[in-house]
Parts: C-alpha cells; sequence; structure tokens
C-alpha cells in the first residue's frame, strides 16, 4: 500500500515523514553527465533537445568545466549539467562516468546529513557547500567503508537544499 492511500493527504503532509526522518526528499534537482568533450554531449541535448545553457561553471578543484543547461520550468526545473574535464589525467575524472551524479532536491540539507550519518550513510570529502548553481550541497558517497557502509552503491548522489519557494511548490503538489 502506498503510503498516501486511504489517508487524507493533507494529514500525510502535516505528519512529517516515515521513521522520524526530518527531512523530505522533494524531487530531481539535476542530473549530471560527464564526456570527454562536452561539446559533443551539447549536440544532443542542446541541439537536438532543445535544452538551454543557462550558465557555466568552472573548477580547478572539482576538475571541471560545465554547462548547466536546464528543462522544464519554475520550481519544478530539472538541470542538466553536460560536464568535461579540466585535466583528463587527474581526480574527480568527471568522464570516466558517463552519468556522473545525480541531484535531489531536500527541505532540510543539515538535518539530513546528520541524520543519514547517524545511520551509517558515507558523504563524500567537502561537508555542505555552496554548489555551482549557488544552492547548498553535499555529495553521498558512491563507496561504503567499514565506519559507513551506506552508500550510493557505484552511484554519486548529491543532496541539494531546496530554496523556499521549490519547498512551497512541492508541498502544494503533494495538496493537490
Amino acid at each position: 500500500m502506498p503510503p498516501t492511500e486511504g489517508r487524507d493527504k493533507s494529514a500525510v503532509a502535516s505528519a512529517g515523514t516515515p521513521n522520524g526522518r526530518p527531512f523530505k526528499v522533494l524531487g530531481v534537482q539535476q542530473i549530471a553527465i560527464g564526456g570527454p568533450d562536452k561539446t559533443r554531449l551539447q549536440k544532443l541535448w542542446v541541439d537536438l533537445f532543445g535544452l538551454e545553457i543557462t550558465g557555466t561553471y568552472r573548477s580547478e578543484r572539482e576538475n571541471v568545466h560545465e554547462d548547466i543547461c536546464a528543462m522544464g520550468a519554475g520550481p519544478f526545473k530539472v538541470e542538466v549539467d553536460l560536464m568535461q574535464p579540466l585535466d583528463p589525467d587527474k581526480k574527480p575524472a568527471v568522464h570516466t562516468t558517463p552519468l556522473n551524479h545525480v541531484g535531489l532536491w531536500v527541505d532540510k540539507l543539515p538535518e539530513a546529513v546528520q541524520w543519514l550519518t547517524a545511520r551509517g550513510v558515507r558523504f563524500a570529502p567537502g561537508g555542505i557547500r555552496k554548489g555551482a548553481a549557488g544552492f547548498d550541497i553535499c555529495f553521498l558517497h558512491p563507496k561504503g567503508n567499514e565506519t559507513f557502509p551506506v552508500s550510493g552503491e557505484g552511484v554519486l548522489i548529491e543532496l541539494v537544499q531546496a530554496p523556499p519557494e521549490v519547498v512551497k511548490a512541492f508541498e502544494q503538489l503533494a495538496l493537490s
């Protein structure tokens, strides 16, 4: 039975989350796709699919040069980041995993990190910080270890603090 089946949706929205989770995953914020040459990625995503390039991001520390594209609109807009490494021989190697990472909107990022860490989730180094789009972010590590065995099981997952208008839009959607 789905968690909302047989219950009033407004009661679900105000009841919090299962298992005492102090945050909600609201939706997909972004997908990041890596390749050796982002112009080849642009042919599909920009030229053929029609996504708009809304910005660029370059970071020596993260070894990335990316085009930030968008699909959808308003609070339900999803970023598609087309990434290439600044130096293909350095780490992180943003091009060696074509689906580099998935970003998820969360309503309370610090609470999410604290709660997930207490349950054995391994986070990548760097902690909570500003991401390319200006939102606070952090990454779940793709591999667990002895201390923190829970991970993305090979997938890098980015948690992104949703701004108030996105939180509100998803709350309204849940009530409709």
